[in-house]
């Protein structure tokens, strides 16, 4: 018998890939799964809605909505108030916050009106920089898997603290200066660490327990300022010394300017590169950062949970203290029993700034940018408009909703990548 030779049949070549048009590509790398994206589609979300509550709240553009419906010919002059109402309002809120295009021009032909011109950049970043700070320690708790709702209470003790440094010692500004930005961490550092003691040795909730503190250090605040040394000498009113001119936080321009943007700017820078580098490469940011993406994983490598807890609130509550003392020596230089309470409470913004920046250090910045802008334009759109401070507050609602809730926006806009709704870093509260 003869050998049959076989020729082996070659296996067919894969088919190439199907390549993807440039512009696809890059739709894929920047969709519903880039927080920069989640954000601008959130504002701009954000920006409708509040134009659709310009409309319906406007009774000039209700009552030509309402004659045109009656007279069809006058459509197009109602779309037109419509979109005049409208864009006056934002055009005020932008230039009331960040800069007038006109006075910039005529400041950079002239030479003249600089002062004007910069003044809405300037109150913003006053306004963004005590923000910057307590967010960042706030983040830092969040990351951990623990909820610092404290950081109001434990802003304004950082400020007795440092408001009684700052008026009742005196010292050159080399030392004196120092001594109460200090002062104002350790004051918020002791604020925190009563909540931090009950959670590590008691089981104690912390949201409760921090929630709860900020009343008892609200109370603390009026005693200090009506019943001890602190209170300004010849005042019965709640209002405490001044700083001394040695332990403020000067504009940055000099008072002359008008100005009010101070050094603080660059207190908050430091904590920007403190808080990237105690998060990505300290080993006790390593541990706070394994603690809240894994409790359990963290207890087995080692890691000491109670000492986590207590050095968690020492962190968080120290900036929320140095926050509370930046905006004291920055803008008044004193301290009243209306401090950081109600509405000006950076403490309970930070909460929602650092839940918009994702609890990362330079996402906290441009959320404290956005809130500030918001804040100062909101009020430029009222006194130029009349229309209420409370769009600016609607509209940074409903960007936290949308950031919060990416999968909405991926519905809204019809993103091709499926977003993941964001989570903090742990697994429940009090876990």
């Amino acid at each position: 018998m003869s050998e049959l030779s076989t020729t082996p049949t070659p296996s067919p070549s894969p088919a190439p890939p199907a390549t993807t048009p440039p512009r696809h590509n890059w739709w894929a790398r920047y969709n519903a799964t880039s927080p920069v994206t989640l954000t601008v589609l959130a504002l701009i979300l954000g920006v409708v809605i509040g134009a659709v509550i310009i409309t319906v709240t406007s009774a000039p553009v209700l009552d030509s909505w309402r004659h045109s419906f009656h007279h069809v010919g006058s459509f197009a002059g109602t779309l037109k108030l419509t979109f005049d109402t409208v864009a006056a309002a934002y055009r005020a809120m932008v230039t009331g916050s960040i800069l007038d295009p006109t006075l910039f021009v005529h400041a950079i032909t002239t030479g003249h009106g600089w002062s004007q011109t910069l003044t809405p950049l300037s109150e913003t970043l006053t306004y963004a920089t005590p923000l910057v700070i307590a967010s960042i320690g706030v983040g830092i708790a969040f990351q951990t898997g623990i909820f610092n709702i404290g950081a109001n209470g434990q802003a304004i003790l950082g400020a007795i603290v440092g408001t009684a440094v700052a008026s009742m010692i005196h010292l050159p500004m080399i030392w004196h200066l120092p001594l109460t930005l200090v002062a104002g961490v350790v004051g918020g550092a002791v604020c925190g660490l009563v909540p931090g003691a009950l959670k590590a040795y008691t089981g104690a909730h912390e949201v409760i327990v921090t929630l709860m503190f900020n009343y008892v250090i609200n109370a603390i605040l009026i005693y200090a300022l009506t019943s001890t040394a602190l209170q300004l000498p010849g005042q019965s009113n709640d209002i405490s010394r001044n700083f001394d001119s040695t332990a403020t936080l000067n504009p940055l321009f000099g008072t002359k300017s008008g100005l009010r943007v101070s050094y603080g700017i660059f207190v908050a820078a430091a904590v920007v590169v403190f808080a990237v580098w105690f998060l990505k490469r300290s080993s006790l940011g390593f541990d706070f950062r394994v603690t809240g993406a894994n409790p359990h994983a963290a207890r087995a490598s080692g890691i000491n949970p109670k000492t986590i807890v207590l050095a968690v609130f020492l962190v968080s509550g120290g900036l929320a203290g140095l926050a509370g003392v930046v905006q004291a020596a920055s803008t008044t230089h004193y301290i009243d029993g209306g401090f950081l309470i109600g509405s000006a409470g950076i403490g309970f913004t930070a909460i929602t700034i650092a839940l918009l920046g994702r609890l990362q250090p330079v996402g906290i910045v441009w959320g404290s940018l956005l809130f500030a802008a918001l804040g100062v334009g909101g009020r430029a759109m009222q006194a130029a408009t009349g229309i209420p401070l409370d769009l600016a507050t609607i509209i940074q609602s409903v960007v936290v909703l949308f950031v919060a809730s990416p999968v909405l926006i991926t519905e809204i806009f019809r993103l091709r990548s499926r977003a993941q709704s964001f989570q903090l870093a742990n697994k429940g509260w009090g876990s």
